[in-house]
Order: structure tokens, then sequence, then C-alpha cells
């Protein structure tokens, strides 16, 4: 007998809890596949073996299979945040839970931010419950604009979460970049040619000593597939005129794999970005202009890009390390500004999983990892969240230090307050 489970706080804490290990499937959904089969109405989305095993409005599933009512309400997948910090700092003050730069290391593109990883960091549980299941996480510049190597994980708090160790190099080529490169663009660029320079003579010009023009034996090492083409390079830049030297890059550079993230007034360079073929990793939030890189700032910048033809994907990248789940509300911002509801879905699913090559990941359809959110509302809305989030087919718990936090004292009894120091 199949057994219907309907949305309810308990019928939720039930799936989160007590389906994982189950074939479900979610009927009576509201569809956003993220492939040319559109949004389905009235559809099922049957989950087997942490795969989408079936979907289609008339689809049936086996019997025996635990079904859940989303009486209508939107299904996607989950969403995909394409840069973040999280599960690298727990508080951004203090040193010891920090381990986003290193500014005191001779390493640069060696480090790998995965070394640093928690998995039970509370920022994980905050992320997961906003539907937000996979993060791409980068490492902060230190003493180099070359900051190190990112990676790809999960948000299920889970010891194996990290799904791609060395997933990208991560390199500012902004002021900050400057900065760090002795105080301007230009010094910025020649370290940058320095290093492509080390990676190109290794192992021929490290035989006598450890150093190169710009780096380290180890970390000529560790920029080789990069230089090469092999891994992706996602470049910070933010003004019209940086954009234009990194498409100059891959002029140069045919073979490199590049991503840009911030763009700011990518906008202005929209048709050359497009030409170039490079994506983007913008904020659609960023539409100020908070600094000289982006005094050509503006809530259009999306859809500009967008209409252009450039690959674009949504991130949150303020307080990135806490607040990446704050990626929906950037889309729905785009989508406030002229970006259609399909774009601004694809730009949080869909294209990230394409720009980190990230295989079955991104949309619903036979075959592809269920990654999946059920959620209460439209999922660009504000006021909306997730009913139930599964990861691999699993379905994930919903609760936060933040929610237990409110449950604990929401409804207290002030006749019987509870000690502080009692669990």
């Amino acid at each position: 007998m199949i057994r219907k489970i309907l949305l309810s706080a308990a019928a939720s804490a039930a799936i989160a809890l007590g389906a994982a290990a189950q074939n479900v499937a979610i009927v009576n959904a509201k569809v956003w596949t993220g492939t040319d089969a559109g949004t389905l109405e009235n559809a099922t989305v049957y989950i087997s073996n942490g795969e989408v095993a079936g979907l289609g409005v008339n689809f049936a599933p086996p019997s025996g299979t635990e079904l859940i009512d989303a009486e209508g309400n939107w299904v996607t997948p989950g969403i995909f945040s394409p840069f973040s910090r999280t599960g690298i700092v727990e508080v951004g003050a203090e040193d010891s839970t920090n381990d986003t730069n290193a500014a005191g290391t001779q390493f640069s593109v060696a480090l790998r931010a995965s070394d640093g990883f928690n998995p039970a960091a509370t920022t994980i549980d905050v992320t997961r419950i906003e539907g937000v299941t996979r993060i791409a996480v980068a490492p902060a510049n230190g003493a180099s604009l070359i900051a190190g190597q990112g990676f790809i994980a999960d948000t299920t708090g889970d010891a194996d979460s990290i799904s791609y160790d060395r997933a990208f190099v991560y390199v500012d080529l902004g002021e900050n970049g400057a900065g760090l490169a002795g105080g301007s663009r230009p010094a910025a660029w020649a370290s940058l040619r320095g290093a492509f320079a080390d990676a190109r003579g290794y192992p021929a010009r490290f035989m006598a000593h450890n150093e190169g023009d710009t780096l380290t034996r180890a970390d000529a090492q560790a920029f080789g597939r990069a230089v090469r083409g092999q891994q992706l390079m996602i470049i910070a830049a933010r003004r019209a005129s940086d954009l234009r030297m990194v498409m100059d890059l891959k002029e140069e550079n045919p073979n490199l794999n590049l991503a840009i993230v911030g763009a700011d007034e990518g906008w202005i360079v929209a048709d050359e970005l497009a030409d170039a073929g490079i994506p983007v990793i913008i904020d659609p939030f960023q539409n100020l202009p908070a600094s000289f890189s982006q005094l050509g700032a503006t809530s259009k910048n999306a859809e500009r890009l967008i209409d252009a033809g450039v690959t674009t994907a949504f991130a949150h990248l303020g307080s990135n390390s806490h607040q990446a789940r704050l990626v929906l509300q950037s889309a729905g911002n785009a989508a406030a500004n002229g970006v259609s509801f399909d774009d601004a879905m694809a730009a949080m699913t869909t294209v990230p999983a394409a720009i980190f090559e990230v295989e079955n990941y991104g949309t619903i359809e036979r075959g592809h990892t269920a990654d999946l959110v059920l959620w209460d509302g439209d999922p660009l809305e504000v006021s909306s969240a997730p009913i139930a989030v599964f990861i691999d087919g699993e379905a994930q718990s919903l609760e936060s230090r933040q929610t237990k936090l409110r449950d604990r004292y929401l409804d207290l009894d002030e006749s019987e307050k509870p000690l502080a120091y009692k669990n």
C-alpha cells in the first residue's frame, strides 16, 4: 500500500528524519526541470538510489513508494552557490576559526581550501535549510594575488561532503590583487605572467633552487593544471578595463578555462565577453558604486549580460562565508530588474554546474543526481522557504542551531525557566 504524506510541519520532520533510505516520489508538483522540458504542472518526481529515476505528468511510481504530496508547490533542482567561503570560517574576527587565508605563508597556489573545511560548521546547516545543496568554496587572498585551490562540497554536513577537492584556482586581478602584487595593476599582471612562466617551466627552472620569478616550487607544480587549461581558473575582476585584460589573457592563451567573479561593470563589455566565451559569476545585489572599480554598477547588469549571451551565474558575494544562502534573494532582485524566471533559476542551478563541469547536477531529469528542493512558494520570493531538501536522494534535516534556539525559547514557560548550563 502506498503511504501518502501531506505537507505539514510534522510531515516535514518525518521526511527529514526517516525517508533517507527509501524510494520517494514527490507528486502533484510544479517542477522546474532546468531542461528543454521547461516547467511541468501536476508532475511526479521519483527518487531512487540517489537519482531521479522517473519524471512526468503521467508518471506512476512503483507500488510501495513513499509519496510526498507537493499540493501544487514548486520543486526545483538544489541551489548551487558558485562562490562562497562557507565552512572555512566560523567567526571572521577569531583567527583560530578562520582558515580563509594565510598572509604569513610563502605558499599561494599550493594552498588547498579543503584542508580547512569544517563540514560541522554552523553555517552549513544555515545554508542547507535555505535550499542550497552544493557550494563552491574559494580561499581568500593572503600575501599573493593567487589565493589557492577552491573546492566543491555538498551541504549535508557529512565528513565526506567534499566532491571535488581542487576544482579551481582563485586569482584576484582587481584592486585587491593589485595591492598584494606591489601596489598597481601593472604589478599584478607582471606577477601573473611570471607565475605562468614558472608553471610552464616546471620542473626545469627549479632544478637548482626553490624559487621561480613569482612562485615557489610547490606553487609552480600546483599551477600547472590551470595554466594548461586542465583546471578552471576563477579570476576576480570588477571594472570594464580589468575585464578586457582578462579577455586578452584568454586570447593569448586559448586553452585556458576561465571564469570571472564580480564583473560589476560586465554589462559595458557584455558583447565582448560573449564573443570570448568567458562565463561570469555576479551578484545582482552589487548595484551601487561602492568603489572606483564599481562606478558603472547597475541593477541591470544581470539582464544585459544574459541578453548579450554571456553565461551568467549568480552568487551572494557580500558576507559570502555566512550568507551564501542569500543567492536566492540576489536572483529575486535580478528577476525584478528584467531577468526572466527561467534565467534567474538557471543562474543558480544549471549554469554553475556547467561552469564547474559537474556532471548530472543542476537539472531534474532521469539519471541525474537527486538534489531537489520542495518549496512552500515561489523560490524567488523572499518569503518562501523549503519544505523538504534532498541531497543525493536523501532527505535532509531542516534544523540548525538557530532553529533549535528559536524552538527552545519561543514559547518559554516563564515559571519554569531552564538552566542555561543544562541541555
